[in-house]
């Protein structure tokens, strides 16, 4: 089989058109309480996947200390800034485990903490941009022992 330069660079120009354009939410994929959170958090905006880079442990052997940063590439100026970084667990008995407030007198857009996961689950990230973008990032962690109780 013989692939021509134009096909090819046509179809690889498609599928990063598909990877980097906004998707919809997968709010099927949700607890009710989760997307609720969420919800709240995005009031009706489109959410925008990326741009965001998460340091999160794959495997926590602790789920009471789990180590996350987060990181948006940014400016930090006054037009042109990160207003807030949304932190949720999917699993936890409370889902939003934070809202951190950043301005242009941050300097850069980065975040580091510790949270509780009680599960293993998924922790989504989003970003609120100072236009009013939204992004989002999230990852899985596989909890050994978990840090929350009901």
């Amino acid at each position: 089989m013989t692939i021509h330069r134009r096909a090819f660079l046509s179809a690889s120009a498609a599928l990063v058109a598909l990877t980097i354009s906004p998707r919809p939410f997968a709010w099927a994929d949700l607890d009710d309480e989760v997307a609720a959170a969420i919800r709240a958090a995005i009031n009706g905006r489109d959410v925008t996947e990326g741009g965001i880079e998460l340091d999160l442990p794959e495997i926590a052997a602790n789920g009471a200390s789990v180590p996350l940063g987060v990181i948006v590439e940014s400016p930090m100026t006054a037009d042109d800034h990160v207003r807030a970084i949304h932190v949720f667990a999917t699993r936890n008995p409370a889902p939003g485990i934070g809202v951190f407030h950043l301005s242009p007198a941050n300097g850069r857009a980065e975040v580091t903490t510790r949270i509780r996961l009680a599960d293993d689950q998924e922790v989504i990230v989003l970003a609120e941009l100072s236009d009013g973008t939204l992004l989002r990032q999230s990852a899985f962690v596989e909890v050994s022992v978990g840090g929350c109780t009901t």
